[in-house]
């Protein structure tokens, strides 16, 4: 008796997954993801902070220019970020730009602990001062 090969190679065409194939695929994409989503995870957390130094940074050099435009030899305590943001010729377009990557809002520090007229603060992820790894404070001008 004689196999059609056409016959043959239709059935096996139509045939799905083995069982065990599936479970194999399966446990390759949990063991890939295992090693994946944490390393982005780390990297998503280094480009909060390196914007929050950028931004910083930024915002110490429109406090400063802010100073030169209104004659300011200092800020004060009562100095606001807020006020960047304020008048014709604000500094900052937009209010939302004062807030750190994770939601909370720059602090101008005065007297400063870090630079000679003034801090600019993000405190971080957790958003309370100190902290260590991602709830670390970033100050402008601090390495």
């Amino acid at each position: 008796m004689k196999l059609d090969r056409s016959n043959y190679a239709q059935r096996h065409a139509l045939k799905g997954f083995t069982l065990l194939e599936v479970i194999i695929a399966v446990t390759i994409v949990a063991l890939l993801s295992m090693l994946i989503v944490p390393n982005v995870m780390n990297l998503l957390g280094n480009a909060k902070q390196n914007k929050a130094k950028a931004d910083v940074n930024t915002l110490s050099q429109q406090v400063r220019m802010y100073m030169v435009q209104n004659g300011m030899d200092r800020v004060g305590d009562d100095f606001e970020l807020s006020k960047l943001c304020e008048g014709d010729d604000a500094l900052i377009g937009n209010v939302n730009q004062l807030m750190d990557p994770w939601k909370h809002q720059y602090v101008l520090v005065y007297p400063p602990s870090f630079n000679k007229d003034f801090d600019v603060v993000s405190y971080g992820a957790d958003g309370q001062p100190g902290g260590e790894g991602p709830n670390k404070d970033i100050i402008n001008g601090a390495p």
